[in-house]
């Protein structure tokens, strides 16, 4: 079952994000398609700056998709310097792309 995850990320900076999506694609810079992710199973991929930090919002094909991410991700973060923060995961209902 497709899961979304949802990070609100108090204090990351857009240096801090775009460092990370540096390192995701193994230092080809921003992330631009599914593609440049290091485990497959990523449906969708969205961030956005907020008032006090930053948020991403990720669809995954499934929870086990998104957990080897985040066997990869989170040593990235803790490296840069970003807030320890726990995801909230919902399981998606419907998805729509181009």
């Amino acid at each position: 079952m497709a899961i979304v995850a949802v990070f609100e990320v108090p204090g990351m900076t857009r240096a801090q994000y775009e460092q990370s999506a540096d390192k995701v694609t193994g230092g080809r810079g921003a992330v631009t398609n599914s593609a440049d992710w290091p485990v497959p199973g990523l449906i969708s991929h969205t961030s956005a700056p907020t008032p006090n930090g930053w948020l991403v919002v990720d669809v995954w094909e499934s929870d086990e998709a998104f957990q080897r991410f985040g066997e990869f991700i989170i040593p990235v973060l803790r490296e840069l310097g970003a807030p320890d923060v726990q995801p909230k995961i919902y399981p998606v209902h419907t998805v729509v792309t181009r």
